[in-house]
């Protein structure tokens, strides 16, 4: 991947997609939902490929391992760049998906997407954590031990908060990918987000990638916005 910024297509109608992607004049990265998914299946992702631009299919799959590995064997002839499972799966899912991308990709003799796993999700507090979902200790040390296991099981990266991305390379290594969402511009709201960050805080904790919605797909100038954003990633 050669841009650091992916964009999050949250919208809920075609046109919204497509108006929206005629105002980029180059290939970008973008991030296909379940709200796109579940409402026009994976023709959907066909139409945004066939534009010329690149997709993390973001449906974060948590199952029985075979069922996740028949599930990735067939997201894996989409073509798309990027999937995704939840790392609380365990070990035997992931190492499960990976052998159903591999074999995906086999039969569709291409590359097989990355994979990667989502630690917590963005929008959970350690409160959360810890009394609903009764994991104890800091969301941190939690997300660290979460990606260390990922990195065993074979998988390419996490889903995480811009705020664990330094503490996880430091663990798992700087060519394990950190993909962070949860990312606003200074002045825009955090809405549902609870561990958010701007780009400039994603670019100095080493993120290799940030997962961007609302502060470019609301902006008054989308192209624009998209440029700053890319450009502080990149350190121009």
């Amino acid at each position: 991947m050669d841009k650091k910024t992916i964009v999050a297509l949250d919208f809920s109608t075609r046109k919204e997609v497509y108006e929206f992607l005629l105002k980029f004049h180059e290939p970008i990265y973008c991030k296909i939902g379940m709200e796109l998914t579940y409402s026009f299946g994976f023709e959907i992702v066909r139409e945004v490929k066939a534009m010329g631009h690149h997709i993390f299919l973001d449906l974060k799959l948590h199952d029985i391992p075979n069922t996740v590995k028949q599930a990735m064997k067939n997201l894996a002839k989409l073509d798309v760049d990027i999937v995704n499972v939840h790392a609380a799966g365990g070990s035997a899912m992931m190492k499960a998906a990976v052998e159903g991308l591999n074999e995906g990709a086999k039969e569709n003799n291409g590359k097989r997407p990355l994979c990667i796993a989502v630690t917590q999700l963005t929008s959970t507090s350690k409160e959360a954590m810890n009394n609903e979902l009764k994991i104890p200790g800091e969301v941190q040390d939690v997300v660290i031990d979460y990606a260390k296991l990922v990195k065993e099981s074979g998988l390419d990266g996490v889903v995480c908060s811009v705020h664990e991305a330094k503490a996880i390379h430091e663990a798992c290594g700087p060519d394990f990918l950190t993909v962070t969402p949860g990312i606003r511009m200074a002045s825009d709201s955090v809405d549902d987000q609870k561990r958010v960050a701007t780009p400039a805080y994603a670019k100095e904790q080493g993120c290799d990638y940030i997962v961007v919605g609302r502060s470019i797909t609301k902006s008054s100038d989308p192209l624009a916005t998209y440029h700053e954003i890319e450009n502080t990633m990149e350190g121009k």
